[in-house]
Protein backbone atom coordinates (compact mmCIF):
# COMPACT_ATOMS: atom_id res chain seq x y z
CA UNK A 1 0.00 0.00 0.00
CA UNK A 2 1.23 3.28 -1.19
CA UNK A 3 2.13 5.69 1.70
CA UNK A 4 -0.91 8.08 0.49
CA UNK A 5 -3.34 5.76 0.50
CA UNK A 6 -2.09 4.59 4.28
CA UNK A 7 -2.32 7.68 5.22
CA UNK A 8 -5.94 8.22 4.00
CA UNK A 9 -6.89 5.36 6.60
CA UNK A 10 -6.67 7.98 9.15
CA UNK A 11 -8.79 10.12 7.09
CA UNK A 12 -11.81 10.77 9.05
CA UNK A 13 -13.99 9.28 5.79
CA UNK A 14 -12.43 6.23 6.09
CA UNK A 15 -13.18 5.60 9.73
CA UNK A 16 -15.45 2.67 10.77
CA UNK A 17 -18.62 3.44 12.27
CA UNK A 18 -17.92 2.52 15.32
CA UNK A 19 -14.86 5.14 15.33
CA UNK A 20 -17.16 8.46 14.98
CA UNK A 21 -19.78 7.13 16.62
CA UNK A 22 -17.35 6.86 19.58
CA UNK A 23 -16.06 10.39 19.41
CA UNK A 24 -19.68 12.05 19.31
CA UNK A 25 -20.67 9.43 22.27
CA UNK A 26 -17.89 11.52 24.54
CA UNK A 27 -20.14 14.17 25.56
CA UNK A 28 -23.49 14.01 24.45
CA UNK A 29 -26.50 15.70 25.62
CA UNK A 30 -29.47 13.89 27.24
CA UNK A 31 -32.42 14.38 28.15
CA UNK A 32 -33.77 17.64 28.84
CA UNK A 33 -34.08 19.44 31.87
CA UNK A 34 -36.20 22.21 31.52
CA UNK A 35 -38.85 22.07 34.35
CA UNK A 36 -42.26 22.33 33.74
CA UNK A 37 -42.11 25.61 36.10
CA UNK A 38 -39.17 27.59 36.46
CA UNK A 39 -38.65 28.91 40.35
CA UNK A 40 -41.63 30.55 41.96
CA UNK A 41 -43.60 30.14 38.66
CA UNK A 42 -41.31 32.48 36.51
CA UNK A 43 -41.85 32.24 32.99
CA UNK A 44 -38.44 32.97 32.15
CA UNK A 45 -34.89 32.03 34.11
CA UNK A 46 -32.16 34.65 33.38
CA UNK A 47 -28.34 33.45 33.86
CA UNK A 48 -25.91 35.84 33.82
CA UNK A 49 -22.47 34.92 33.43
CA UNK A 50 -18.62 36.20 33.14
CA UNK A 51 -15.94 34.26 32.34
CA UNK A 52 -12.70 36.84 34.40
CA UNK A 53 -9.76 35.65 32.41
CA UNK A 54 -8.30 38.68 33.25
CA UNK A 55 -4.21 37.77 32.56
CA UNK A 56 -4.54 34.48 31.94
CA UNK A 57 -5.98 34.68 28.83
CA UNK A 58 -2.61 36.19 27.45
CA UNK A 59 -0.53 33.95 30.01
CA UNK A 60 -1.74 30.81 28.82
CA UNK A 61 -0.04 32.10 25.49
CA UNK A 62 3.42 32.23 26.90
CA UNK A 63 2.80 36.06 28.74
CA UNK A 64 5.05 37.85 25.57
CA UNK A 65 2.64 40.64 25.45
CA UNK A 66 2.85 43.36 28.46
CA UNK A 67 0.08 45.06 26.01
CA UNK A 68 -2.13 41.72 26.04
CA UNK A 69 -1.45 41.52 29.78
CA UNK A 70 -2.57 44.79 30.53
CA UNK A 71 -5.51 44.62 28.89
CA UNK A 72 -6.65 42.19 31.30
CA UNK A 73 -5.85 43.60 34.46
CA UNK A 74 -8.20 46.07 33.08
CA UNK A 75 -10.96 43.95 32.83
CA UNK A 76 -10.07 43.62 36.73
CA UNK A 77 -8.85 46.68 37.48
CA UNK A 78 -11.53 48.97 35.54
CA UNK A 79 -14.45 45.96 34.16
CA UNK A 80 -15.32 44.25 37.64
CA UNK A 81 -16.05 47.38 39.83
CA UNK A 82 -18.72 48.39 37.18
CA UNK A 83 -19.86 44.93 36.61
CA UNK A 84 -20.21 44.10 40.48
CA UNK A 85 -22.11 48.16 40.51
CA UNK A 86 -24.28 47.20 37.92
CA UNK A 87 -25.14 43.75 39.25
CA UNK A 88 -25.81 45.51 42.85
CA UNK A 89 -27.86 48.33 41.41
CA UNK A 90 -30.25 45.90 39.88
CA UNK A 91 -30.51 43.50 42.71
CA UNK A 92 -29.04 40.60 40.11
CA UNK A 93 -27.20 37.42 41.41
CA UNK A 94 -24.16 35.94 38.57
CA UNK A 95 -22.20 33.43 37.86
CA UNK A 96 -17.99 34.42 37.38
CA UNK A 97 -15.84 31.67 36.04
CA UNK A 98 -11.97 32.62 36.86
CA UNK A 99 -9.02 30.82 35.86
CA UNK A 100 -7.28 29.63 39.12
CA UNK A 101 -4.29 32.15 38.16
CA UNK A 102 -6.28 35.18 37.59
CA UNK A 103 -8.14 34.18 41.18
CA UNK A 104 -4.33 34.58 42.94
CA UNK A 105 -3.16 37.41 40.72
CA UNK A 106 -6.66 39.04 41.86
CA UNK A 107 -7.93 37.86 45.17
CA UNK A 108 -9.91 40.98 45.97
CA UNK A 109 -11.46 40.40 43.24
CA UNK A 110 -12.87 36.82 44.83
CA UNK A 111 -14.09 38.36 48.04
CA UNK A 112 -15.87 40.77 46.58
CA UNK A 113 -17.72 38.63 44.15
CA UNK A 114 -18.29 36.42 47.10
CA UNK A 115 -19.50 39.13 49.14
CA UNK A 116 -21.84 40.35 46.22
CA UNK A 117 -24.10 37.18 47.02
CA UNK A 118 -22.29 35.59 43.74
CA UNK A 119 -21.10 32.11 42.55
CA UNK A 120 -16.78 31.55 41.53
CA UNK A 121 -16.54 28.67 39.19
CA UNK A 122 -13.68 27.00 37.94
CA UNK A 123 -12.38 28.00 34.45
CA UNK A 124 -8.98 26.25 34.05
CA UNK A 125 -5.55 26.71 36.15
CA UNK A 126 -4.38 29.23 33.22
CA UNK A 127 -6.79 29.73 30.56
CA UNK A 128 -5.00 26.29 29.11
CA UNK A 129 -6.50 24.14 26.46
CA UNK A 130 -7.71 20.89 27.26
CA UNK A 131 -7.41 19.53 24.42
CA UNK A 132 -3.90 19.84 24.17
CA UNK A 133 -2.94 17.88 27.52
CA UNK A 134 -2.98 14.44 28.54
CA UNK A 135 -5.62 12.95 30.98
CA UNK A 136 -2.86 13.01 33.52
CA UNK A 137 -2.05 16.64 33.15
CA UNK A 138 -5.77 18.27 32.57
CA UNK A 139 -6.87 16.30 35.79
CA UNK A 140 -3.76 17.63 38.26
CA UNK A 141 -4.83 21.04 36.80
CA UNK A 142 -8.55 20.90 37.37
CA UNK A 143 -8.24 19.28 40.75
CA UNK A 144 -5.37 22.27 41.60
CA UNK A 145 -7.65 24.82 40.65
CA UNK A 146 -10.73 23.45 42.74
CA UNK A 147 -8.68 23.80 45.19
CA UNK A 148 -7.26 27.18 44.83
CA UNK A 149 -10.45 28.69 44.19
CA UNK A 150 -11.77 27.41 47.24
CA UNK A 151 -9.20 28.30 49.20
CA UNK A 152 -9.46 32.11 48.54
CA UNK A 153 -13.32 32.58 48.49
CA UNK A 154 -14.19 30.17 51.22
CA UNK A 155 -17.14 27.90 48.93
CA UNK A 156 -15.99 24.78 46.96
CA UNK A 157 -17.07 25.06 43.75
CA UNK A 158 -20.14 23.10 42.08
CA UNK A 159 -19.49 23.91 38.41
CA UNK A 160 -16.92 24.39 35.91
CA UNK A 161 -16.50 26.09 32.35
CA UNK A 162 -13.74 24.87 30.25
CA UNK A 163 -11.29 27.66 28.69
CA UNK A 164 -12.46 28.65 25.41
CA UNK A 165 -15.17 26.17 26.13
CA UNK A 166 -12.37 23.17 24.71
CA UNK A 167 -13.43 20.37 25.75
CA UNK A 168 -11.39 17.06 25.67
CA UNK A 169 -12.08 13.34 25.45
CA UNK A 170 -11.21 13.78 29.35
CA UNK A 171 -13.12 16.68 30.64
CA UNK A 172 -16.06 14.92 31.61
CA UNK A 173 -14.77 11.85 33.25
CA UNK A 174 -12.91 14.29 35.41
CA UNK A 175 -15.49 16.53 36.03
CA UNK A 176 -17.34 13.35 37.38
CA UNK A 177 -15.04 11.96 39.34
CA UNK A 178 -14.71 15.70 40.94
CA UNK A 179 -18.40 15.33 41.89
CA UNK A 180 -19.24 18.27 40.04
CA UNK A 181 -22.74 19.54 39.88
CA UNK A 182 -22.88 20.96 36.51
CA UNK A 183 -21.05 22.05 33.35
CA UNK A 184 -21.12 25.19 31.69
CA UNK A 185 -18.69 24.70 28.20
CA UNK A 186 -21.40 22.81 25.54
CA UNK A 187 -23.90 23.94 23.27
CA UNK A 188 -26.64 21.07 22.36
CA UNK A 189 -29.44 22.63 23.16
CA UNK A 190 -30.96 26.50 24.35
CA UNK A 191 -32.35 24.76 27.91
CA UNK A 192 -30.31 22.62 30.58
CA UNK A 193 -30.06 18.92 29.59
CA UNK A 194 -28.54 16.31 31.41
CA UNK A 195 -25.18 14.96 30.25
CA UNK A 196 -24.42 11.00 28.62
CA UNK A 197 -21.07 9.94 28.43
CA UNK A 198 -20.38 6.81 25.98
CA UNK A 199 -24.49 7.13 26.10
CA UNK A 200 -24.81 6.78 29.78
CA UNK A 201 -26.05 9.15 32.27
CA UNK A 202 -24.08 10.79 34.40
CA UNK A 203 -26.23 13.09 36.95
CA UNK A 204 -24.46 16.08 35.60
CA UNK A 205 -26.22 19.36 34.13
CA UNK A 206 -24.50 21.00 31.19
CA UNK A 207 -25.87 24.49 31.22
CA UNK A 208 -25.04 25.29 27.57
CA UNK A 209 -23.19 28.24 26.03
CA UNK A 210 -23.08 29.32 22.89
CA UNK A 211 -20.76 31.76 20.59
CA UNK A 212 -23.56 33.81 19.92
CA UNK A 213 -24.67 34.65 23.72
CA UNK A 214 -20.92 35.52 24.03
CA UNK A 215 -19.48 39.40 23.71
CA UNK A 216 -16.13 37.97 23.07
CA UNK A 217 -16.36 36.97 19.26
CA UNK A 218 -18.04 40.59 18.06
CA UNK A 219 -15.81 42.83 19.76
CA UNK A 220 -12.26 41.12 20.53
CA UNK A 221 -9.16 42.94 19.04
CA UNK A 222 -5.51 41.70 19.20
CA UNK A 223 -4.14 43.62 15.94
CA UNK A 224 -1.21 41.08 15.88
CA UNK A 225 -3.33 38.26 14.50
CA UNK A 226 -6.49 38.25 12.98
CA UNK A 227 -9.08 39.35 15.59
CA UNK A 228 -11.02 42.41 14.95
CA UNK A 229 -14.22 43.67 16.15
CA UNK A 230 -16.91 43.43 12.91
CA UNK A 231 -20.02 44.64 15.40
CA UNK A 232 -20.32 47.54 17.67
CA UNK A 233 -22.02 47.24 21.26
CA UNK A 234 -25.24 48.28 19.58
CA UNK A 235 -25.22 45.29 17.63
CA UNK A 236 -24.11 42.80 20.61
CA UNK A 237 -27.28 44.84 22.72
CA UNK A 238 -29.86 43.41 19.61
CA UNK A 239 -28.63 40.33 19.68
CA UNK A 240 -29.02 39.58 23.04
CA UNK A 241 -32.17 41.37 23.12
CA UNK A 242 -33.49 39.13 20.40
CA UNK A 243 -32.55 36.17 22.40
CA UNK A 244 -33.84 37.41 25.22
CA UNK A 245 -37.22 38.13 23.82
CA UNK A 246 -37.28 34.36 22.39
CA UNK A 247 -36.71 32.98 25.40
CA UNK A 248 -39.44 34.81 27.04
CA UNK A 249 -42.14 33.64 23.95
CA UNK A 250 -40.68 29.76 25.23
CA UNK A 251 -40.93 30.21 28.30
CA UNK A 252 -37.10 28.99 28.51
CA UNK A 253 -33.72 30.08 30.03
CA UNK A 254 -31.62 32.91 28.44
CA UNK A 255 -27.96 32.26 29.62
CA UNK A 256 -25.33 34.98 28.61
CA UNK A 257 -21.57 35.23 28.51
CA UNK A 258 -19.71 38.22 29.02
CA UNK A 259 -15.72 39.09 29.66
CA UNK A 260 -15.10 42.38 31.93
CA UNK A 261 -12.18 43.05 29.75
CA UNK A 262 -14.69 43.54 26.97
CA UNK A 263 -18.60 44.68 28.06
CA UNK A 264 -16.60 46.38 31.58
CA UNK A 265 -15.57 49.28 29.19
CA UNK A 266 -17.27 52.76 29.54
CA UNK A 267 -18.74 52.15 25.73
CA UNK A 268 -19.69 48.45 26.17
CA UNK A 269 -21.08 48.29 29.99
CA UNK A 270 -24.64 49.60 28.63
CA UNK A 271 -24.96 46.04 27.05
CA UNK A 272 -25.35 44.35 30.48
CA UNK A 273 -27.50 46.97 31.77
CA UNK A 274 -29.77 46.71 28.87
CA UNK A 275 -30.24 43.25 29.06
CA UNK A 276 -31.09 43.00 32.61
CA UNK A 277 -33.56 46.12 32.02
CA UNK A 278 -35.00 44.49 29.61
CA UNK A 279 -35.04 41.01 31.62
CA UNK A 280 -36.71 42.95 34.30
CA UNK A 281 -39.17 44.44 32.13
CA UNK A 282 -40.57 40.99 31.32
CA UNK A 283 -41.69 40.98 35.07
CA UNK A 284 -41.62 37.01 35.30
CA UNK A 285 -38.48 36.28 35.63
CA UNK A 286 -35.95 34.38 37.81
CA UNK A 287 -32.36 34.97 38.01
CA UNK A 288 -30.63 32.90 39.27
CA UNK A 289 -26.67 31.65 39.24
CA UNK A 290 -25.44 28.70 37.17
CA UNK A 291 -24.99 27.03 40.29
CA UNK A 292 -28.84 27.33 41.67
CA UNK A 293 -29.75 26.63 38.52
CA UNK A 294 -28.43 23.32 37.81
CA UNK A 295 -29.60 22.46 41.67
CA UNK A 296 -33.29 23.84 41.01
CA UNK A 297 -33.42 21.56 37.40
CA UNK A 298 -31.44 18.74 38.59
CA UNK A 299 -34.34 18.71 41.47
CA UNK A 300 -37.42 19.54 39.49
CA UNK A 301 -36.39 16.85 37.29
CA UNK A 302 -35.32 14.48 39.56
CA UNK A 303 -31.90 14.08 38.27
CA UNK A 304 -29.84 12.10 41.07
CA UNK A 305 -26.26 13.63 41.02
CA UNK A 306 -23.19 12.65 42.65
CA UNK A 307 -22.15 16.58 43.40
CA UNK A 308 -22.85 17.13 47.59
CA UNK A 309 -25.74 18.89 48.95
CA UNK A 310 -25.90 22.60 48.90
Amino acid sequence: MSATRDHDQHQPWMWAEDIWRQKIGKARAGRSLKPAAWKNGARMAVAISFDSDHETFELRNGGGSISRLSQGQYGARRGMPRILALLEKYGVPASFFMPAVSAMINPDEVKAVIAGGHEIGMHSWIHEFNSRLDHATERDLALRAADMLEKLSGVRPVGMRTASWDFSPYTLAIAREMRLLYDSSLMADDEPYELLEDGEPTGMVEIPVEWIRDDAPYVAMDRMTGARPYGGPAMVADILRRELDVAWEEGGLFQVTLHPHHVGHRSRIFILEETIRLAQSKGDVWFCTHADLARYCADECGLITAAPAS
